[in-house]
């Protein structure tokens, strides 16, 4: 439905482009290549039926760029980004360690975390 309507709004800008530049205007414009086109159009010329023309299809473009913005808000609404799936990877977290009051040489005491030793993992089948 979309790419239709995209499609008449191509053409819609197309055909008022072409029947604006047939209007006569201060500097005659394209309007010199309708020729006397009186008896087809009336005695007042193409002018008034060009400018009904023009409204019409200004009116049509206006309502098919109105319904191509409701048409994309309604599909833009759902985000590529809503289907991605993000997989969990979490730090490690460390174990809390309480501060125990260490003596220091000059008979102040602070506290600081206890190192942790190194014990290597003893095997049971080694034995």
């Amino acid at each position: 439905m979309i790419s239709i309507l995209l499609v008449l709004q191509f053409v819609l800008a197309v055909i008022i482009t072409i029947v604006v530049l047939l209007q006569k205007s201060s500097s005659i414009g394209l309007g010199a290549y309708s020729g006397s086109n009186e008896s087809l159009f009336g005695a007042k010329g193409p002018a008034g039926f060009l400018a009904k023309l023009t409204f019409v299809l200004g009116v049509l473009f206006v309502i098919n760029t109105i319904a191509l913005g409701y048409l994309y808000t309604k599909d833009s609404k759902s985000s590529i980004v809503d289907n991605m799936v993000v997989p969990s990877t979490q730090a490690p977290v460390a174990p809390s360690v309480p501060n125990v009051p260490v003596a220091n040489e000059g008979n102040t005491t602070s506290t600081q975390a206890p190192s942790t030793p190194s014990v290597a993992p003893q095997n049971p089948s080694q034995n």
